[in-house]
């Protein structure tokens, strides 16, 4: 599977933890981030992440590009829905092209957690 890995900044630990903690499972599966995203996932957890630009500089466009072309099977997309900063990826495009799509998409990590474990599943 092709997983997508975007953050919001106040959510960036949470990612990193959260890719900790599935890290056997996301190993298994291409993943793809945001440029500051992905740079912390690849340092801090030791996941390969191919990059896209961060998100103030269109990387959630690169990704929803991907998705429009068939190439992306998941989406998590952790945002901080009370204090998102102006710069910060705006989820309601990816949100359109995942429901066009039928691409799964959380937004939280209770979401995404249900996400791991059905992935697991499957293993």
């Amino acid at each position: 599977m092709r997983i997508a890995l975007i953050a919001h900044d106040k959510k960036k630990e949470d990612i990193i933890d959260f890719a900790n903690r599935y890290k056997d499972t996301l190993m298994q599966h291409e993943l793809y981030g945001t440029g500051t995203t992905g740079k912390l996932i690849t340092e801090k957890v030791g996941l390969t992440v191919s990059r896209f630009l961060s998100g103030p500089l269109g990387g959630d466009q690169q990704i929803g590009a991907k998705l429009a072309q068939g190439e992306m099977d998941m989406i998590i997309f952790l945002r901080d829905p009370l204090t998102v900063q102006p710069h910060e990826p705006d989820i309601s495009a990816l949100l359109r092209l995942c429901d066009v799509h039928c691409v799964p998409l959380a937004t939280n990590l209770g979401t995404a957690e249900v996400l791991m474990r059905s992935l697991r599943n499957r293993e």
